[in-house]
């Protein structure tokens, strides 16, 4: 099941798609703590688990958090994370997928199989889970709001980390947490709200991961929320194939360019970059459940 991505999606109308060049190395390593090596962005562009581990590992980011984001991504990425000891796998139904297969009929039979993927022990998140306003209208939000308190109580009965996806959602995500109650561990995903919002979440105790957003030039409110972010709540992601970092947005992303990322948060942190790579490792083993 390794030999080829799960799912591809169209990028021939963004621009030039050759892949950036490979980073200076960090001074000390960070793993990325949300990728979709799955996903082909063109279909032509799959990069392949050796080589993009390969890749990855030559700039001093040698773990990878995979996550399977529908039902065949969330069991690539267990059977993937079960062959290479450096992945560690996150399963759920998106939010997108849950009115889908609430209409087909599929959804109480899709999280059941989620419910099972999730015993295994390469499994360390529940995620990516959440609300999405953004891609589904309000006809839709109800079912996704019910599939998001499912997960929510699959990560507590598992003790797994809850992973969010939360876009232009985050006052019903904050509700449903509250109300639902959070399990021990939460991370937000590609964390997308103010500097308000990261004080809310980190005064909690939870996770913010920060993607290759944080350096976009249009992203002056979410360097806010980073630069008021403790660093021992700071993490890193690339949400490859995709938020491909500046300064070659629109390219494909990989798990190799997060030292761009990092390299943009230590200048907002005002951080030594080898601290911050110390942090945030040492803060992915705690959010994520221990090494890997």
């Amino acid at each position: 099941m390794t030999d080829g991505p799960t799912r591809v999606r169209g990028g021939a109308d963004r621009g030039p798609r050759e892949r950036p060049p490979a980073p200076e190395p960090l001074p000390r390593p960070v793993a990325d703590t949300h990728c979709h090596l799955d996903i082909a962005d063109p279909p032509e562009d799959w990069l392949g688990v050796d080589d993009a581990l390969a890749a990855s590992a030559a700039v001093g980011v040698p773990r990878i958090v995979q996550i399977g984001c529908d039902l065949p991504g969330a069991r690539w990425a267990v059977e993937t994370a079960s062959r290479y000891e450096q992945l560690v796998a996150g399963v759920a139904l998106h939010p997108n997928e849950a009115p889908r297969l609430l209409e087909t009929g599929q959804l109480d039979d899709a999280l059941a199989e989620i419910d099972r993927l999730a015993a295994d022990d390469v499994v360390r998140a529940v995620g990516e889970t959440g609300l999405d306003h953004f891609r589904t209208g309000p006809d839709g939000r109800a079912v996704q709001e019910e599939s998001f308190r499912a997960h929510i109580e699959l990560a507590k009965r598992h003790g797994k980390a809850l992973v969010i996806h939360d876009r232009d959602a985050h006052e019903d995500v904050l509700r449903v947490l509250a109300d639902a109650g959070a399990p021990d561990r939460v991370v937000f995903h590609c964390f997308s709200g103010d500097h308000e919002m990261a004080r809310y979440c980190t005064e909690r105790g939870w996770w913010l991961s920060f993607a290759g957003t944080v350096t976009f030039k249009n992203a002056a409110g979410l360097r806010g929320a980073l630069a008021v972010t403790p660093l021992d709540r700071v993490l890193v992601e690339t949400d490859a194939p995709y938020l491909t970092p500046t300064p070659f947005r629109g390219r494909p992303n990989a798990s190799y360019l997060v030292p761009l990322t990092v390299r943009a948060m230590a200048e907002v942190l005002g951080a030594d970059l080898e601290e911050l790579c110390r942090a945030i490792d040492a803060t992915t083993e705690t959010a994520f459940g221990g090494p890997w």
